[in-house]
């Protein structure tokens, strides 16, 4: 549009209209509505933002539509024309009483609207009742899909009070085929939840009177398959084929060593001691598990699942509601999990507390760690926005996790100096650069590891954060006292005598194929329409919430 308001004089009248029309109809935008993504059989692909399943009656004819207010115009969109993204990020705790209403036991599956979804990057969907003339019935009246689908509510403050959940709509027994949507303009938001990765084709008959209509909804849940390349509705009507794909963007060929890549599971950023010396080394994997690396020897990979919403009172990462990568104190099953450890040192061998300090960051972003503040707040232990080098204390024979933050996508150099004063006042201290990648848009294969062979030391912008990443004096003293020290510790999950760890939380969804005697719509499995067009949508990010309730952590 901002083309054809340069070019208003050049245009006649007529000439606007007729080009207006054609640049509306090529983008494929519905009528009022603004730029959705097109995914490659066609369908818009939602993934994020506020959406509302409305039924409206119209000359006594019933139309189940989507009113998706995600852009900054709202658009409408019937159900066989859209993918409902679930992104990975969704993965949360399911608490107990919920999952005995549906006769299961408790364990993580992915949530719209669960007691953790603020601040994700997901779809928030809801029901208004306002536009049928009264009353109407929600039934899912067809099911096919991997696992449980289930909708219900159950809140907090349902949960602090001892209240039971109340189950609205599900895909096997005990759970209730339907509901009844008020009447009134006030929004319904339950709890969507679904058991499994991969493809759902939920069909819904909304009847209100003798008015009725019926409409399949494509659900894609977690990441493993393109969303952009799964037919909507039943699946069975292919809509128009992509003419070609977009050119992927090629990452240089690594010129170093390659790279031993980390995108998951329980990791140690460790002082170990050897041969009376101090050595910066990373430990992977669980306390009797495990293999060593050098820090030169790895990359790090912050997958897209670890995004999430800025939220309110965390500034030093940015404005809120902005995007940010963030690693959490607590086990994620798809999140790199990096810890902080000095259990190969006896506090009889140490004169004080062991320090790690970021001396340098060479990258998009800022990086922070921190944690929850003793009296409330936050605990910001290091923050590469306000200058470098920040610095921590830790106890020797201890071992502690903090929350990570990145403020942008893509690779990251970080340089740290582990330091300390042993018994007999020996100062021993080891540097070490570690390679990060940031998102999906770098392949962390191709990635060098250690310093790399970037030209740059800091990055040209700042996003969200001011001021200006600062680079520390090229040759720091390893053992001179921090001017940020978290002298206490505090913040971080800490445990003495060597303590590891390395625990799960949760684990993922049931694989079992449900029954329950609906209908069952659409081909089956989820049918591909070839190359996608569209690359995945963002929307991806830490499923933590700065405070989880009733989430398994471990130390």
């Amino acid at each position: 549009m901002t083309a054809l308001t340069r070019g208003r004089r050049a245009f006649t009248a007529a000439a606007l209209t007729v080009a207006t029309a054609v640049l509306l109809g090529a983008a494929g935008l519905v009528a009022g509505g603004s730029g959705d993504a097109r995914a490659a059989g066609g369908a818009v692909v939602l993934d994020e933002g506020e959406l509302d399943f409305v039924p409206r009656l119209a000359d006594g004819t019933m139309t189940l539509q989507i009113d998706d207010r995600s852009g900054a115009t709202a658009v409408v969109h019937e159900p066989s024309e859209v993918v409902l993204h679930v992104p990975a990020a969704t993965l949360q705790n399911f608490p107990d009483p919920l999952a005995q209403a549906y006769g299961m036991s408790g364990h993580d599956n992915w949530q719209l609207g669960g007691q953790q979804s603020e601040g994700l990057f997901a779809p928030e969907p809801g029901w208004i009742g306002s536009e049928a003339g009264g009353p109407t019935e929600v039934r899912l009246s067809g099911f096919e899909g991997p696992a449980l689908f289930g909708m219900a509510t159950f809140t907090f403050e349902m949960e602090n009070a001892d209240e039971p959940p109340v189950p609205h709509l599900g895909s096997v027994d005990p759970a209730p085929r339907a509901f009844t949507l008020d009447g009134g303009a006030e929004r319904f938001a339950p709890l969507w939840f679904f058991d499994a990765e991969g493809v759902y084709r939920l069909t819904f008959t909304v009847t209100s009177g003798t008015a009725t209509d019926t409409e399949t909804l494509a659900v894609v849940v977690g990441d493993d398959i393109d969303p952009a390349g799964v037919l909507p509705g039943d699946g069975s009507t292919p809509t128009a084929t992509p003419t070609g794909s977009p050119t992927d963007s090629v990452s240089p060929t690594p010129t170093g060593p390659a790279a031993h890549v980390i995108a998951k599971g329980h990791v140690d950023l460790a002082a170990r001691e050897v041969d009376g010396d101090l050595e910066f080394q990373i430990k992977e994997g669980s306390l009797t598990d495990y293999d060593w690396y050098e820090p030169g020897e790895v990359v790090f990979h912050v997958t897209p699942v670890a995004r999430r919403k800025i939220p309110e009172g965390y500034g030093f990462l940015g404005t809120p509601g902005e995007p940010v990568w963030w690693l959490p104190m607590s086990q994620h099953p798809d999140i790199v999990w990096p810890g902080w450890s000095t259990t190969d040192w006896p506090k009889s061998e140490v004169d004080g507390k062991l320090t790690y300090r970021l001396d340098s960051v060479q990258g998009p972003g800022n990086v922070a760690l921190f944690g929850d503040g003793a009296l409330g707040g936050t605990d910001i232990q290091i923050n590469s926005g306000d200058g470098l080098p920040d610095a921590s204390t830790i106890a020797a024979d201890t071992h502690r996790h903090t929350y990570w933050a990145f403020t942008a996508e893509g690779v990251y150099r970080t340089t740290w100096t582990w330091s300390a004063t042993l018994a007999d006042g020996t100062k021993v201290s080891d540097t070490e650069t570690m390679a990060w990648v940031v998102g999906d848009d770098v392949d962390p294969g191709t990635v060098t590891p250690g310093t790399g062979d970037e030209p740059t030391a800091t990055p040209t912008t700042t996003p969200s954060v001011s001021p200006t990443l600062s680079v520390s004096p090229s040759t720091p003293d390893p053992t001179a006292t921090p001017s940020a020290t978290n002298s206490s510790g505090s913040g971080g999950v800490s445990a003495g005598g060597g303590s590891n760890g390395a625990s799960t939380s949760g684990g993922s969804g049931s694989d079992t194929t449900p029954t329950g005697g609906l209908a069952a719509t659409g081909t089956g499995a989820a049918v591909l329409a070839g190359a996608a067009v569209a690359a995945l949508l963002g929307g991806v990010g830490a499923i933590l919430v700065v405070r989880l309730r009733r989430r398994r952590t471990a130390g």
